[in-house]
């Protein structure tokens, strides 16, 4: 049964089908196949999705796709370039900065690369950076976003490993926060090294002022959330739902950017996405029912506390599994395939589930600019009209401060549990 599964699989992924109906597909042919009942496929479909965490997944997209249609992407840029964009390679520094701050309202890398992507490597380009490096570090600093809160991947995760969500969620704050002080540093380097050049934008005192009230509204937003969930008061859904009357309040009131139209453009937008994601959600949970029916997590779970009861070495096999997946796996896929299949076994030899979460997300967004799928490199290819090889050799130097990060990460699980464990005692 497994066997028929995985090769169906494969051979959709092959012919280029989209993950999601591969996922589908192959699980339904197999059931047909092997005698399995047939009133599965709606039964584990609709259960997956009748998930009360899950509803933040489209309102977080939905906010994010309002923020970014009131035009804050641009302020905060020139906000965070009127603070550090005088140091050598300073302007890289702030395409980092600003990844994180967008992070906090967007929670997805794909969503960071397409409403900043443009700007950031527009204006490094005019300020002297090579197009190479410029869309190497855009592609880079994406991956903070699925990482801090809300990080819709982390979200996912705790829906396929039964834990926590907002444990999940507030567990992502300082390891997203270890990658941008590794990619900050690596930038530092290369400045130093390479002499890259300084910001040739100099700001007066009026200017910086004006330009820290128009930007207030939209740096509350990320303040907001997490004080939600430190309170207690909030669940992610909840926040999520507060975020979306924030940037509407925010949008028509304050900035007065945010019209009919946008609003409408913003909820098609945030349908569609919404869409994608919750597609491979209920594909993938079928997917996974038919690997639990054939043994593969009592299977998995064996094999695993043969080689080790470890769990640090469990997470370094852990690594090499989710680096690999992610080379040709969408993220979200990947972790709805693989989480239910190896959490168990590593939570029950002692990893704890927050560290667990976010080694899973930060492997997947390596995955997203690792060749050969590697939708990141792809989409700011497409951004930059620059060849895919060109990418890929521009984020070539930025492979070293995140899997610093993945170690530091994996080597010290309190980064993970601390605030967690603070907050929710």
């Amino acid at each position: 049964m497994t066997l028929t599964l995985l090769l169906l699989f494969v051979v959709g992924l092959v012919l280029g089908i989209p993950v999601a109906v591969c996922l589908g597909l192959s699980s339904a042919i197999t059931i047909l196949v092997h005698d399995l009942p047939f009133t599965v496929l709606a039964q584990r479909s609709v259960n997956a999705l009748d998930s009360t965490p899950l509803l933040a997944v489209p309102l977080f997209i939905f906010s994010a796709a309002l923020l970014s249609a009131t035009g804050v992407t641009a302020h905060l840029f020139e906000l965070t370039r009127m603070f550090v964009g005088r140091l050598r390679g300073g302007v890289a520094q702030v395409n980092v900065l600003v990844s994180l701050i967008f992070s906090g309202m967007s929670g997805a890398a794909l969503a960071d690369i397409g409403a900043l992507g443009g700007i950031q490597i527009k204006m490094m380009e005019e300020q002297g950076y090579s197009r190479r490096f410029a869309s190497g570090i855009t592609v880079a600093a994406a991956t903070i976003g699925p990482i801090f809160p809300p990080s819709i991947p982390l979200i996912i995760f705790a829906s396929a490993a039964e834990v926590s969500a907002v444990r999940a969620l507030l567990a992502g704050v300082i390891p997203a926060l270890v990658v941008t002080v590794a990619l900050m540093a690596q930038i530092a380097v290369m400045a130093r090294l390479g002499n890259l050049p300084r910001d040739t934008y100099h700001p007066t005192l009026p200017e910086v002022r004006r330009k820290i009230t128009v930007s207030l509204p939209a740096l509350l937003a990320p303040v907001l959330m997490i004080a939600g969930l430190l309170s207690g008061l909030f669940g992610p859904t909840e926040v999520a739902g507060v975020i979306v009357v924030y940037s509407i309040v925010i949008g028509i009131v304050i900035y007065r950017r945010l019209t009919v139209q946008g609003l409408w453009h913003a909820a098609r937008e945030s349908v569609e996405a919404s869409a994608n994601i919750l597609f491979i959600v209920a594909a993938a949970a079928l997917f996974a029912w038919v690997l639990t029916i054939g043994g593969v997590p009592a299977m998995a779970g064996q094999w695993l506390l043969s080689v080790s009861t470890d769990p640090l070495m469990l997470l370094l096999i852990l690594n090499v599994l989710l680096l690999v997946a992610g080379m040709f796996l969408e993220s979200i896929a990947a972790i709805l395939i693989i989480a239910p299949i190896v959490a168990p076994t590593l939570l029950m030899a002692g990893v704890p589930p927050e560290q667990l979460g976010v080694i899973f997300v930060l492997n997947l967004m390596i995955g997203l600019l690792t060749p050969p799928i590697g939708m990141s490199l792809y989409m700011v290819s497409i951004i930059t009209r620059m060849t895919f090889g060109e990418v890929v050799r521009g984020v070539l130097p930025f492979y070293v401060p995140l899997f610093v990060a993945l170690a530091v990460v994996t080597l010290f699980p309190g980064l993970s549990t601390w605030l967690p464990n603070l907050v929710m005692q």
